[in-house]
This record gives structure tokens, C-alpha cells and sequence, in this order.
């Protein structure tokens, strides 16, 4: 009989690098490792601390490398997947045109699987998270900025400059005189979705509106936390015709997204995950309400919108099921 697969996933942030070995059936089987990213000591220490955190991972599930099949890593920013390489990071400057996968690959001398951190989540979720059993699914990850990924019959669509599934830059508003984005452009899904623009939003409607609201107790002393998107979503539960509108207007924006995504690719599934998501349920059905009333009938009736399950573990989980799907493919 022949020994258990492992795979290890490494998910590499521009704060944090997290790894952890994982079996045949997506299941981590330690605790995960986490280190600090440190991306301005330059790219070669980046690489070394790479290394370290998957050797480390595979230590705390008390294996070898001799047991590794297969690294999956993800990383975040321009890359060139078919290369291997991360091309200018914003999130990990100075870094640039890091070859990443060969690296390693020469490091353990074993296969290594490269992808974007967003398609990695995906795959996760789709792998054996909320899209477990699905054969096509579109996700979108909403914190600081809004990342994505598609996944069509096992397969994720990287496009052809390995860029498919930038679900944060759909324009959804006009692009002269929208919101500008974090790309430098203006009207994308990111400048109105992610975390960092409820907050934005939150505080241009406090300060038009002559009401008064719960999230101005939350900025009254200024020397405290910044706002957070997770409190206006606790003040909308709370009640607050202020935080509530900022919610719903957050749905409405997620959900042309989602209805353009569903027009162009027709998945069985749309999963919503990151920071946002932990808003749960309530928020999910206002998103559902939006896309049944934008998209085209059939297919946005048969798709299923739901909250991602694996949290922020989806992207080094994801990374080694792209590891497992390199060796099946191999």
C-alpha cells in the first residue's frame, strides 16, 4: 500500500508567510507556521524565509521532506505564473522579478506549483471549502483591497498574462468620475466593496449627514483605533440607519460584480470571502436580493452565492491542492 500523499502550502503576505503540510483530502495535518514576511531586508532573505517556513511547516507535522510529493506557494501582486516569477509586488518592495518557483524547486528538489494569492484561496474553497463538489466556481475576497479568483472544470482561469480573475478591477461605475482605486483607475469593484472603502464611505456619509449615529462614538476619541469595517457592519446589526445604508450599498456594488461575473463565466457557485465575509449571512442575503434583481433570470437562479468556510486558511490550503494537481497532471 502506498504511503499518504503530503503536500505542503506556503502563502506568502506582505506581512506574514504562513505554510503548512497537508494531506490527500485538503486537511492540514499540524498546526500552520507562520513567519514574518520582512520584504524590505530585500528578495534573496525573502526567499530564504520561504524556505525556512515550509521546512518548519513540515517539521511541526513531525515529517521530513523525504515525505513531501509536492509545494504549492502563492504569492500576491504582478506575477508571471508560467515563469514562476513575482514581477514588482507592491505589497513586498523592493522586490522585483523574483523567481520564486525555481528557487525553491533547486532548494528541495521537488516539483513546485506557482500561483497568485487570490486564485490559491479559491482553489482552497473550491477544493474543499464552501465549493467542495462544485465543477465551476467565482470568488471574491474582499479586506483591504477585492481579489478573486475562477475556477472552470478543475481548472483556474490565469488568462493569458496571468492575470484572469482580477475580480477587484470590474468596472462597475463610470470610469471618469467614479471612485478611484488603489490601480489608479477609477469606477473598479475594489473602490467601492473592499473593507478600506466601507470605511471610506462610512466616514463621507457621517460627514454629510446631520443624524446622529452610533459610528460616531466609535471616532469620538481620537486617539483611539481607527474605524474598522467590521464595526460598521456590527453597528448596522445594531440598528443604525447609517451603517445600515453603507452595508446595503456595499451589496449593491458586490452584487454588479457578481452579476457581470455570473453573465461572462456561469458558474455553479459564487463564494465571498475575506475580512468582509465574516459579516455572515445577513449581509449574503442582501447581496443575493441584488444579483436576482440585475442579472439575467436563468442563470442567476440556478448559481449559489455563498460564504467562504476556510477563513484565512484557504490560500496556503489552495496552494497545496495546486501542488497535488501539478503531480496528478504530471
Amino acid at each position: 500500500m502506498a504511503a499518504p500523499r503530503v503536500f505542503v502550502g506556503l502563502d506568502v503576505g506582505g506581512t506574514t508567510m504562513k505554510a503548512a503540510a497537508v494531506g490527500d483530502d485538503g486537511k492540514p495535518l499540524s498546526k500552520h507556521v507562520v513567519l514574518e514576511t520582512l520584504p524590505e531586508r530585500g528578495q534573496d532573505a525573502g526567499l530564504e524565509t520561504m524556505c525556512e517556513t515550509i521546512r518548519q511547516a513540515v517539521a511541526t507535522a513531525k515529517l521530513t521532506m523525504n515525505d513531501v510529493t509536492a509545494i504549492g506557494v502563492a504569492t500576491p501582486g504582478l506575477m508571471d505564473i508560467p515563469g514562476g516569477l513575482i514581477l514588482e509586488p507592491p505589497n513586498l518592495k523592493p522586490w522585483r522579478n523574483v523567481p520564486v518557483r525555481d528557487h525553491i524547486a533547486g532548494v528541495f528538489k521537488l516539483p513546485v506549483a506557482f500561483q497568485n494569492d487570490a486564485n490559491a484561496a479559491t482553489y482552497g474553497e473550491y477544493w474543499v471549502g464552501a465549493g467542495r463538489g462544485m465543477t465551476s466556481v467565482a470568488m471574491f475576497t474582499l479586506g483591504t483591497g477585492v481579489g478573486g479568483g475562477i475556477i472552470v472544470d478543475d481548472r483556474i482561469i490565469e488568462g493569458h498574462s496571468s492575470h484572469g480573475g482580477e475580480m477587484g478591477h470590474l468596472r462597475i461605475d463610470l470610469p471618469d468620475k467614479g471612485r478611484l482605486c488603489g490601480c489608479g483607475r477609477r469606477g473598479c469593484l475594489e473602490a467601492y466593496a473592499s473593507a478600506t472603502s466601507i470605511v471610506a464611505r462610512a466616514r463621507e456619509a457621517m460627514a454629510s449627514a446631520r443624524e446622529p449615529s452610533l459610528l460616531r462614538e466609535k471616532l469620538r476619541d481620537d486617539d483611539g483605533p481607527a474605524l474598522t469595517a467590521r464595526e460598521v457592519f456590527d453597528v448596522a446589526m445594531a440598528g443604525d440607519a447609517l451603517a445600515v445604508q453603507v452595508i446595503d450599498d456595499t451589496a449593491y456594488f458586490l452584487a454588479l460584480g457578481i452579476t457581470a461575473t455570473i453573465a461572462v463565466v456561469d458558474p455553479q457557485m459564487v463564494i465571498v470571502g475575506g475580512g468582509v465575509s465574516a459579516a455572515g449571512e445577513s449581509f449574503i442575503v442582501k447581496v443575493r436580493e441584488y444579483v436576482s434583481r440585475f442579472g439575467l433570470s436563468y442563470p442567476v437562479s440556478r448559481v449559489t452565492i455563498r460564504v467562504a468556510e476556510l477563513g484565512s486558511d484557504a490560500g496556503f490550503i489552495g496552494a497545496a491542492g495546486c501542488a497535488r494537481q501539478l503531480v496528478d497532471r504530471s
